[in-house]
């Protein structure tokens, strides 16, 4: 009897994911807690494991299609074997019959195969399908076009012009510059999700945003004489981020109303900081949280942010660590961004944007001197958090920065 694969529940308020890549495609053999599949929601990515090992006999929805909470999308055959291509006899296993089945109908085209195919005037029988699960991709349909002979040359020309050879001739006329190709794909459900907050930032909100320039250098030193040793005792590296955690830390108890939110016709002040830091992960941009940001140290904060950007590649992000910030900082910075205005996380009130470090000449002491510079950027909701208010924030932060020996001297 063959078991169903259902999707789990996936977190607080999650009613449906969608389906993200099949791991091992139809009729395959599968372990028992092997990954089969990974679901999409709104806030996180998950994989899921077989209940059993067996053969998947059928899958029941595809990538980028939506399921339920509890819905059944595929099912596994326990105890069965596989059997391998072309090697299907009498009473072998349904996953067998389901492959042969697949092979008599032909290959699942994509759809950017099937408008190559247009294009080069070729059937999904001339190419060799290499994709999950025997599907015919892009690719394969290119390769198939760029190893066949010509067959302009060897056609004869026609004894007279007939009325459809203008519009064939026409057809075979490639198009300027090449293939112009488009394709529609479904949004994942967290971009969905991350256009809509965004959306709802910019229409509930009077977001402004405010700027200052940080010096690096008293930073920049102190990384490189503990860099060594920190590594050596800590295995990560000292980073910038910790550094600015612990100023944004500061600043907020000097400015609480950045650290506070607007509930119905109340402000709620908090007198503890959830950092969220923005991480570039596999699915896009994610904002897990330093958990009590204030009682962190040093190497407690970038030991916390290496495992959240190693878990964001892999898609690994634990929805519960996604939630419940009280401020953001967002490291533009790592990926060229010299300047930029970040949006806020509802319901948050603020987010404080870093910025690449760039080498540029300053005044200092009535001499023009180069030092490593980096901006800031705090967009902040004005309903809340007057413009002195961020100013203040702005100038705490740059403080500190500028002289770390402020956060052990708690002045």
């Amino acid at each position: 009897m063959s078991i169903e694969l259902k999707v789990p529940p996936v977190g607080e308020s999650v009613t449906e994911v969608q389906i993200g890549e099949w791991l091992k495609p139809e009729g395959s053999q599968i372990a028992k807690d092997e990954n089969l599949v990974t679901l999409e929601s709104e806030k996180a990515t998950l994989e899921l494991p077989a209940p059993s090992g067996g053969v998947l006999i059928q899958v029941l929805k595809k990538r980028g299609e939506t399921a339920a909470v509890g819905e059944i999308i595929a099912r596994i055959e326990p105890g069965a074997t596989a059997t391998p291509k072309g090697n299907a006899a009498p009473g072998s296993t349904p996953a067998a019959k389901g492959s042969a089945k697949a092979a008599a109908n032909g290959p699942k085209v994509m759809p950017a195969a099937s408008r190559a195919l247009a294009d080069q005037g070729l059937t999904p029988a001339d190419v060799t399908p290499t994709g999950p699960g025997g599907r015919l991709l892009k690719e394969d349909v290119q390769r198939a076009s760029a190893s066949a002979p010509s067959s302009v040359a060897s056609t004869p020309a026609p004894a007279a012009p007939s009325a459809a050879a203008p519009a064939k001739a026409r057809a075979a006329t490639p198009a300027p510059g090449g293939l112009r190709e488009e394709e529609s794909v479904p949004m994942s459900p967290l971009r969905k999700t991350v256009a809509r907050r965004l959306v709802e930032a910019q229409n509930t909100m009077a977001m402004l945003t405010t700027f200052n320039e940080v010096d690096m250098t008293a930073v920049s030193t102190l990384r490189k004489e503990h860099q060594e040793a920190f590594q050596a005792r800590y295995g990560v590296k000292l980073g910038f981020m910790s550094f600015f955690v612990k100023a944004a830390v500061d600043a907020l108890r000097l400015v609480p109303q950045l650290n506070a939110e607007i509930r119905g016709t109340n402000i709620l002040y908090r007198n503890y900081q959830d950092i969220g830091v923005a991480i570039g992960g596999g699915k896009g941009l994610v904002v897990p949280v330093l958990r009590g940001a204030d009682r962190m140290s040093f190497a407690e904060v970038e030991t916390t942010i290496h495992e959240f950007g190693r878990r964001a590649k892999e898609n690994k992000i634990a929805m519960e660590e996604l939630e419940g910030g009280t401020f953001t900082l967002s490291n533009g910075g790592v990926y060229g961004s010299l300047l930029s205005t970040p949006i806020i996380n509802p319901p948050q009130s603020g987010i404080l944007g870093l910025h690449t470090i760039q080498d540029r000449p300053v005044a200092l002491g009535g001499q023009v001197v180069i030092r490593p510079m980096m901006y800031l950027a705090l967009s902040y909701d004005h309903r809340i958090v007057d413009g002195r208010e961020a100013v203040q924030f702005l100038r705490r932060v740059k403080e500190v920065i500028e002289n770390p020996a402020r956060l052990l001297l708690e002045v």
